[in-house]
């Protein structure tokens, strides 16, 4: 970012750009997020998944994270997706458009980082990530000034996508 190698797009200037150029959605958000709300359009690579092991490495894992809000936030033990790379390469030609979201703004800035190694040049990261998208009212249900609106799908809205555990019930 302080190269500015990779480009910041504030919420609503990722907006923009989405409904007004051919600039890609790309959604790094796990599959428990991602499976509660969703723009429409986008295309959905996790950098991070839901770790559903069992095994010696991981159950440490899940005790920690348990330990430290996870029973709170409800946010599952993630770990790092190897399909992620070679999955936005098949998709995506590295001269391609790519803004980056995912629920806060830090996966997505992890996959920046990643996809700039690996040779994608044309990047920009949306800072804050989705809550912040809706809070700025950017990827909202309704975006008057333009005329194509970005649809939300999903059966919760976009910025409690992150939200589970006890927090989830509480509101």
């Amino acid at each position: 970012l302080r190269d500015e190698k990779i480009k910041v797009l504030t919420p609503k200037e990722a907006g923009y750009a989405v409904q007004l150029s051919n600039k890609a959605l790309l959604d790094v958000r796990p599959s428990n997020e991602h499976n509660k709300a969703w723009v429409k359009g986008s295309t959905w690579i996790p950098i991070f998944d839901v770790d559903n092991g069992l095994d010696v490495g991981t159950i440490p894992r899940k005790v920690t994270n348990f330990a430290m809000g996870g029973w709170w936030s409800g946010m599952p033990t993630l770990s790092f997706d190897n399909s992620f790379l070679p999955k936005v390469v098949e998709k995506f030609p590295k001269d391609a458009e790519l803004i980056v979201a995912c629920q806060k703004g830090l996966r997505s800035l992890a996959a920046c980082e990643l996809l700039y190694n690996a040779g994608y040049s044309n990047l920009f990261w949306v800072q804050g990530g989705f809550e912040a998208a809706e809070e700025e009212a950017c990827f909202p249900i309704q975006f008057s000034e333009i005329s194509m609106d970005l649809v939300v799908e999903g059966p919760v809205p976009l910025k409690f996508a992150g939200i589970g555990g006890i927090s989830e019930f509480l509101g």
